[in-house]
């Protein structure tokens, strides 16, 4: 007799791997493997592995969701985590959550499980989202109460019960974790934050020693109300633009982070992250922006992103707090319409060119060397007399 119908988020990777087969054998729940593609490149792999450890699966492709409702949400927002993260793993769980626990209630099923380590961010962002979306689901989160004490213990395990992912041997594999907009890395090597990264281990995005042999390439970014929705003229769907994005900035080794960062549980990690198309999305964005929204506007959504941020990346996407964000964030963005050229070249991005069709730069007013009817360069005198009087009053 099963405990009931689980739901489990599955990656195919040695925490899943074990976390279904245990659940199963140990637990007596009866388990369906739900895989969300938000652009990982191990989908097929993935199916094909809970088919092999004999269980149902479920595959849901989700790239233009991805693109469209939460990368460039967060893109409209610049949201920036510690100034520099711009946060692809915190964007992906809600998303995965949102659809498992769509999944696990047309299954009827009594509960929903995730593979994620009970000293990471993953688990709340997981339980957060499940929390929001469906209290009434029991969460399964092996890591929390199973018998291994780490990943070695797990590979013992795998090679005893012969799960695929057991003929690795001893090797303790690194965590790598992929998406559309992202790859990290963990654990291992890297956690010695005093020791560069072991050449070779970042694969997505060249390296900018080789990506200087080639020439700068001219990249122009389209907008429409803070959404990208084109490169070079050729107007494209959410997830083929951050594909074609990623194509263009991989090559020329854009996006690479290696960050020490504080988790939602106040431990420090150092994580690697490569993010070629976030971050030309982050430049472009900004370009546009900064011809087409009030100054004011601009330097009030400054003042609340890093809050933004950090809602997003304690796995707080689903809340009221991120939702009311949200609203001002996607208001701001009303007149962000236009392009922007980025120039990239060996890491780097510079900003070569701006345009939009309603653009607030109007360069009389900005000329040095033209006086203007709308601002005489005698009315500064004025705002000089009104702006200094308290500092000449305290002298």
């Amino acid at each position: 007799m099963t405990r009931g119908k689980l739901v489990l988020a599955f990656s195919g990777g040695l925490d899943t791997q074990v976390a279904l087969h245990w659940l199963r054998e140990d637990q007596g729940w009866d388990i369906v493997a739900y895989v969300v593609d938000v652009g990982q490149p191990d989908v097929e792999a993935a199916s094909a592995m809970a088919e092999m450890l004999g269980v149902p699966v479920q595959v849901v492709d989700c790239k233009d969701e991805f693109a469209r409702d939460y990368v460039f949400a967060a893109t409209r927002a610049n949201a920036v985590y510690h100034g520099q993260y711009l946060m692809g793993p915190s964007l992906g769980r809600p998303l995965i959550a949102a659809r498992q626990v769509e999944f696990a209630r047309h299954l009827d099923a009594q509960a929903v499980g995730h593979g994620a380590t009970g000293h990471g961010n993953d688990q709340v962002r997981f339980e957060l989202a499940y929390a929001a979306l469906a209290p009434e689901l029991e969460v399964v989160a092996p890591w929390r109460f199973w018998p291994f004490t780490g990943r070695s213990d797990l590979l013992k395990y795998a090679r005893q019960h012969d799960l695929p992912v057991g003929a690795q041997g001893n090797r303790r594999p690194f965590s790598i974790d992929e998406s559309l907009v992202h790859t990290s890395y963990a654990g291992e090597a890297l956690e010695d934050p005093a020791q560069p990264p072991p050449e070779g281990l970042m694969h997505r995005v060249a390296d900018s020693r080789v990506a200087a042999r080639l020439e700068p390439q001219d990249v122009t970014v389209e907008f429409e109300k803070g959404n990208p929705v084109g490169v070079d003229g050729r107007s494209a769907a959410p997830a083929a633009l951050i594909e074609e994005l990623n194509r263009i900035g991989a090559r020329h080794g854009i996006g690479r982070l290696d960050l020490v960062e504080d988790r939602v549980f106040g431990l420090k990690t150092r994580n690697l992250y490569e993010q070629p198309a976030a971050t030309m999305l982050w430049h472009a964005h900004r370009a546009v922006e900064s011809i087409t929204m009030d100054g004011e506007v601009i330097q009030l959504r400054e003042e609340f992103v890093p809050r933004y941020a950090r809602l997003v990346y304690c796995g707080l996407w689903h809340s009221p707090e991120r939702r009311v964000l949200q609203a001002a964030v996607d208001e701001s963005n009303e007149t962000v319409t236009g392009s922007a050229t980025l120039r990239v070249h060996a890491g780097g991005i510079q900003v070569v060119a701006r345009r939009a069709p309603s653009s607030l730069y109007q360069q009389d007013l900005a000329s040095f060397d033209e006086d203007t009817e709308l601002l005489p360069m005698s009315a500064a005198s004025g705002w000089m007399s009104v702006e200094s009087l308290r500092l000449r009053a305290r002298a």
